[in-house]
């Protein structure tokens, strides 16, 4: 199966509630978080099962991160 990878730019604010979504969807295999520049600042990879208590704590790091920069590129590795 060929992978798909997208790009959506978010500004801070935006960042964990279009995290969450994507997460919601289900067919995303990894989540990279970059700054303005492009240089990474996150990136967690999605397995199946991942759930609840395993995800808040990436939610927590995502969080921290909305609160420290204004644009950021949220890219994505779908299946």
């Amino acid at each position: 199966m060929a992978e798909l990878n997208e790009e959506f730019k978010v500004r801070g604010e935006e960042l964990l509630k279009k995290t969450k979504e994507l997460i919601k969807e289900g067919n995303i295999r990894k989540i990279t978080i970059k700054d303005k520049e492009g240089k990474e600042i996150l990136s967690f990879p999605l397995t199946l099962g991942v759930i609840g208590a395993v995800i808040a704590p990436v939610l927590a790091a995502v969080g921290a991160v909305a609160a420290l920069v204004t644009e950021c590129t949220i890219s994505v590795e779908r299946k």
